[in-house]
């Protein structure tokens, strides 16, 4: 097993932030969904998350920067030594033989560490195991179920709940690395990437899009088809509108989280034909009122 630290290229004294953020970036390189058929992306991306899972942990990291645990998360074997009896709240360990019994029980007292160690470790809980899942904007809006292709092999079904944001973890009960013995499984935490849409952005439980009209339909008024998380509806465009105008649809953002829905806002953009019009140059050629109209008064 390589160093945690130099998998993720960070120094031993890096905060718990620049490991973070350096497991971020190898991640989103390496995830193998992004590198399909590269085997090697794949085999570099199961260390980046062995190593995650090790430093992004702050009790593990603790231990073993104590030495008490390896790369893989396996405890050490604790070698005792006299002065380490000397200093225990016991009196005289080694008064009589008794103090020995602990590595002469058998004769071979190799075999006695041995087998302390393995009991240490017989009912270990698995390790948590770190995974990054990209969504579409729309489905962290309405929810969604998805299916994870893990870089070691296999799948995870995840559910996305309804207003779910950017980042959020959300964690698997039971389904990361085996256990040993009693210690039972360790959990899937999975971190959520919510991918921009070109159509729709996002301010708390509120969601804003920019929509096209014609001059007619900004001057006249008009009923225009809008794009919703959950399907397009029909709006109202009041007549003498402007770019830049905002127009609310409610209860068409995200939830809330003590109930309801955010709102989406639309604001509206008056957007002239592509190809240029004889007809409508002819119209503002003659609109007196137009030509006195100044814009950039204000």
């Amino acid at each position: 097993m390589k160093n945690p630290y130099e998998v993720l290229g960070v120094a031993a004294t890096a905060s718990a932030s620049e490991i973070q953020k350096a497991y971020r970036a190898l991640a989103k390189k390496l995830h193998p969904d992004l590198n399909p058929g590269d085997k090697a992306a794949e085999e570099k991306f199961k260390e980046v998350t062995g190593a995650y899972d090790l430093l992004g942990d702050a009790e593990k990291r603790k231990r073993f920067d104590n030495g008490e645990i390896d790369e893989s998360g396996a405890a050490r074997p604790q070698h005792q030594f006299y002065r380490d009896f000397a200093s225990s709240p016991r009196q005289h360990p080694y008064a009589d033989s008794s103090g020995y019994s602990d590595f002469m029980d058998e004769d071979d007292a190799f075999a006695e560490l041995l087998r302390r160690s393995q009991r240490a470790r017989a009912n270990r809980r698995g390790a948590d195991l770190h995974y990054r899942l990209p969504i579409d904007f729309v489905e962290s809006i309405t929810g969604a179920n998805k299916r994870l292709t893990l870089p070691e092999g296999g799948t995870l079904d995840v559910k996305i709940p309804p207003g779910l944001i950017d980042g959020q973890t959300l964690r698997l009960k039971g389904k990361g690395a085996p256990g040993t013995g009693k210690g039972g499984p360790g959990d899937a935490l999975i971190e959520v990437e919510v991918l921009p849409d070109r159509r729709f952005t996002r301010d708390g439980d509120d969601i804003a899009i920019e929509v096209p009209i014609s001059l007619s339909e900004a001057v006249l008024g008009g009923r225009v088809r809008i794009p919703t998380p959950t399907g397009d509806v029909t709006m109202t465009v009041p007549k003498g509108s402007n770019t830049g105008t905002m127009l609310r649809l409610k209860g068409k953002g995200a939830p809330r989280r003590g109930g309801g829905q955010g709102d989406e806002f639309v604001k509206l953009k008056i957007v002239l034909p592509k190809s240029p019009d004889p007809e409508l140059e002819a119209f503002i050629a003659s609109w007196d009122k137009g030509k006195t109209f100044n814009p950039r008064e204000d």
